[in-house]
């Protein structure tokens, strides 16, 4: 009766697929071997049965090793195992691995006929090549989520990586280096830890009708500094009352601080809302986070640029060192900044503007119906197809996305006084801005979808590495004359721009807006 269960168990479980389970046991300690002597004994394993999965990586993977059992030690079951345990550290969900059930069958693989010791085989295979995919590369496809994503897909030969492994003693250095090793990943890692310290959070939600501010009363600010204590903004007070004391501002500024706020010690409605963000909010937040480094590129460069799109700031980075830091403007809710790699082309100096086609619709063609001078107001020259200068008697609004438009350099100009050109299917860039008391704001997502950069002349130099031609004065001295200029950057430097709002910073959690709330959904569809 035992046989026949556990044979119809491991056949449907195959067959079916079904990967999830509630809970799981840890893996055996003792030898699960049938004996000593065919403890690395290889067992048959049926192509036909192997091609009922309609899955082309398992063929191939039985096809590298002879339709053979390849997880034929218990070292290397047990490997796997623990791995697939503890997936979680990932953030990621072990019961997707079939974690439970592999473990069952090894404890009892003295029972299993040949045959069902070749099923077994073919689950772990099934589950470590998933749980291998989900590391290199995610287990979404963002290409699938959202329009505005241009990254390539990391890629790895995951049949050649455990066919390597199983005929050697390296699988436990395969699978941690399936794993990214960015430092953002890591610190990911930590706050994942971290976050998992924290008590069960049963804290009542604040509410507040007024701002507050130090000396300020108020019924609220019990909970608030219950709150900040939860959270170890503040320590615990011998009392506590409904003053807004200094060392209660201060625990405030901090906790603004690591959320990405403006720390200033007022406790608004942007505060209040980061305060009631539960813990278990918190955690998706920084799940939904692995999942999105896991599809960023494995390897950046010696030399870079990375814009992290929520914390509106722009890092350069040679040799893993932070050269320099920039504020960034960053695109609206409706006008993404999109996600993308590129390589640095060139710099303009005293740019013009051709108008995109979001803007114009959106924008120019409206503004400029109701009012001909608009397009004069803002120094836009409208040309036909042929390169024809229209004037703005004879703009035909009916012809109007037909036009080109373009924004003569100079102070007024969009783009401001530079621009850094790098090929992308978006057309957006890098460049200064004729608002320059928009980086006064705590929440920057401002732009159209380019990146706006705070002192972009000091980061054009910086790129351009060329103290003889493209000095500071060298610069300002061609602004000035007010034509338009280009130049190449000649090292190798890329971009990439990304999107995170969690990770950990010398053991304290940061958090930032999720400016395009994409984190929740993420997290359920993780999920799911």
């Amino acid at each position: 009766m035992y046989r026949f269960v556990l044979i119809t168990t491991l056949f449907l479980l195959l067959v079916s697929c079904k990967d999830k389970e509630i809970a799981y046991a840890e893996p055996s300690k003792k030898d699960v071997a049938k004996t000593a002597e065919n403890a690395i004994k290889r067992y048959a394993v049926d192509s036909t049965y192997v091609a009922t999965f309609e899955n082309d990586s398992l063929t191939s993977f039985y096809k590298m090793n002879g339709f053979q059992t390849v997880w034929n030690t218990p070292k290397n079951r047990t490997v796997i195992i623990d791995a697939l345990l503890r997936a979680d550290q990932e953030g990621l969900d072990p019961t997707e691995y079939n974690v439970k059930d592999l473990n069952r069958y090894g404890e009892n693989i003295t029972a299993l006929t040949d045959k069902e010791i070749a099923g077994y085989d073919v689950l772990m295979t099934l589950s470590i090549q998933k749980y291998l995919r989900h590391l290199t590369q995610g287990k979404l496809n963002p290409r699938e989520l959202y329009t505005d994503w241009d990254l390539a897909q990391n890629k790895a030969d995951i049949n050649q990586m455990l066919t390597t492994a199983a005929n050697g003693d390296s699988l436990q250095i395969i699978i941690e280096k399936a794993k990214p090793t960015h430092i953002v990943y890591k610190k990911l890692k930590d706050a994942l830890i971290l976050i998992n310290t924290f008590p069960t959070d049963t804290l009542k939600k604040i509410e507040i009708a007024v701002k507050l501010k130090v000396n300020d009363t108020s019924s609220s600010l019990i909970n608030i500094k219950k709150r900040l204590m939860y959270w170890r903004d503040l320590k615990a007070p011998d009392s506590l009352t409904s003053l807004y004391d200094p060392e209660t501002a201060k625990a405030i500024k901090r906790f603004q601080l690591r959320h990405g706020l403006a720390a200033d010690g007022v406790i608004g409605s942007g505060t209040v809302m980061a305060l009631n963000t539960t813990k278990n909010t918190r955690k998706e937040q920084i799940i939904a986070n692995l999942e999105r480094w896991r599809w960023f590129p494995r390897e950046m460069g010696e030399h870079y640029i990375i814009a992290n799109i929520p914390d509106y700031k722009l890092h350069t980075i040679f040799k893993k060192d932070t050269t320099r830091t920039h504020n960034i403007i960053v695109g609206t809710s409706k006008r993404k900044t999109p996600i993308l790699s590129s390589k640095l082309s060139y710099a303009v100096f005293n740019p013009t503007w051709t108008v995109p086609p979001t803007i114009l619709k959106e924008d120019i063609i409206p503004a400029t119906t109701k009012n001909r001078n608009y397009l004069a107001s803002k120094n836009i020259t409208v040309y036909d197809k042929n390169g024809k200068e229209i004037s703005a008697s004879s703009w035909n609004p009916e012809k109007a996305l037909n036009y080109r438009y373009v924004q003569s350099p100079g102070t007024y100009n969009s783009l401001g006084m530079v621009k850094i050109i790098f090929p992308n299917n978006f057309t957006v860039y890098l460049h200064d801005t004729n608002h320059r008391e928009y980086f006064d704001k705590t929440n920057r997502s401002l732009s159209s979808g380019c990146v706006r950069v705070q002192n972009p002349l000091e980061l054009t130099e910086y790129l351009l590495d060329d103290k003889a031609n493209w000095s500071l004065e060298k610069i300002t001295e061609t602004l000035k004359r007010e034509k338009t200029q280009s130049a190449k950057i000649k090292n190798e430097i890329y971009i990439y721009q990304l999107y995170w709002t969690a990770w950990s910073h010398d053991n304290i959690l940061q958090f930032r807006p999720d400016i395009y709330t994409l984190d929740s959904e993420l997290y359920s569809k993780l999920r799911n």
